[in-house]
């Protein structure tokens, strides 16, 4: 695996094109605005027509190229993205010699920021289908172009680090709260003897360790690896269009691999039925979570099964009661592996912007508020208390954000409906 990997990093490499070279090396030296900018829709133009020789040539590629803002055009495209969807899912798409894979290689390598966004809004479907791939026991494909890919992103934030940690300061705990924490705390003089004692220095916690050059995925580093590239998505999160956030909550539901009721636990007071839509054959009901009810619900439950990613992995329809209302996610991808806690921290993350953030659609939020609750439901499971109470903390922010929505939506129905005008009063005076 090493040398395939290897392999299939000094490929791309050593077949870049000479105009990417060529147009770094002309920006560097005339600092012009105006030909940078020229040089970044060239370097976007070439990018695309290359993608079209790969997953075939049609008017929606030629229109991208023709446009003004190419690389955005390019993020954003539907056409494109189902595409490149279908050819990252194909059963060799992850070779060494796999085209695409060496296509987002050589699209990475490129110092064109917008070209960047365009392969960050792949890693979601690249890392679902791998590791996916990876837990599969029967599994005779190479997998050496997914990990030349994400090798690329590693390297540039091991460089970008220079072998320092991420660290954190961490709230001192003596104050009863964050508001009682003075900001710049006076040092505590001693008048008697003179002498002032130093400030006690802030906590310090190590949010993630240096980072260690690798030339291979190994067993040890894959969920390292991995992670380092989900946060380079989630820092770009922002700017990725929601297809690819929802692909990712899709995936990461079939990571946690559970479709028992405790995916309800915290929602069993606003669910009038507790109803589990589908779930796959191969996994089975545990039987701590077993009770009458739930087991009656399960025997009315259909089950279907869509197309398989590698022909191991069944995609289902997954519905769930939130707030009384009925969520559900159309397609749950890949399969159950494991959730190291240096995986799960950008799990995370990206799950807190998909639920919490203003602007994403409804359907960003469905998906992330199942696939926070099958999280849940997979630490619950295996005892892990640092992601019980964070995914815990989620659940509850999202269905209070639920239910206030629900109250304003009824108090502006309340309003904004017609009242039937009442008949004057018809005073009767006798004489």
């Amino acid at each position: 695996m090493e040398n395939q990997t290897s392999s299939a990093i000094a490929g791309p490499g050593s077949a870049r094109s000479e105009d990417d070279a060529a147009s770094a090396s002309a920006s560097a030296s005339n600092p012009n605005p105006m030909q940078a900018w020229w040089e970044g829709i060239a370097r976007a133009r070439s990018r695309i027509h290359a993608l079209s020789a790969i997953v075939g040539s049609s008017p929606s590629l030629d229109s991208l190229a023709d446009s003004d803002r190419p690389a955005k055009a390019l993020l954003d495209s539907p056409d494109v993205s189902s595409a490149v969807s279908s050819a990252l899912s194909a059963p060799l798409s992850g070779a060494g010699d796999n085209p695409l894979c060496q296509w987002l290689y050589e699209t990475f390598q490129t110092s064109d920021s917008d070209l960047h966004l365009v392969v960050l809004r792949y890693i979601p479907l690249l890392a679902g289908t791998y590791l996916s791939r990876v837990v599969s026991a029967s599994r005779e494909e190479p997998l050496a172009g997914f990990e030349a890919v994400l090798l690329s992103l590693y390297a540039a934030e091991t460089k970008a680090r220079a072998g320092k940690p991420l660290l954190v300061n961490v709230p001192d705990l003596s104050y009863p709260s964050l508001y009682h924490a003075p900001r710049n705390p006076p040092p505590t003089a001693n008048p008697k003897l003179g002498v002032t004692p130093p400030t006690p220095p802030p906590v310090v916690g190590v949010l993630s360790p240096p980072l260690e050059p690798q030339n291979a995925v190994k067993s040890t580093k894959r969920a390292g690896i991995v992670a380092v590239a989900l946060d380079w998505y989630y820092r770009k999160i922002s700017l990725m269009p929601a297809a690819s956030k929802v692909e990712f909550c899709e995936y990461l539901i079939g990571w946690a691999g559970q479709s028992c009721p405790c995916v309800h636990d915290l929602d069993r007071d606003d669910a009038t039925s507790l109803r589990l839509t589908t779930f796959s054959e191969e996994e089975q009901v545990d039987s701590e979570c077993s009770e009458p009810a739930v087991e009656e619900e399960l025997g009315k439950m259909s089950i279907k099964d869509g197309p398989s990613c590698n022909g191991s992995i069944v995609e289902n329809k997954l519905s769930v009661v939130i707030a009384g209302a009925v969520i559900s996610v159309s397609n749950v991808r890949g399969a159950r592996i494991p959730l190291p806690w240096e995986l799960v921290q950008p799990i995370l993350r990206i799950l807190g912007h998909c639920l919490l953030a203003p602007l994403n659609p409804q359907e960003v939020r469905d998906a992330a508020s199942i696939a926070i609750r099958c999280l849940y439901a997979r630490a619950t499971h295996d005892l892990f208390p640092q992601v019980i109470i964070p995914t815990r903390s989620l659940i509850q922010l999202d269905r209070s954000t639920r239910l206030a929505a629900m109250a304003v939506a009824s108090s502006n129905s309340n309003v904004n409906t017609p009242t039937k005008p009442k008949k004057p009063e018809i005073l009767l005076v006798s004489k």
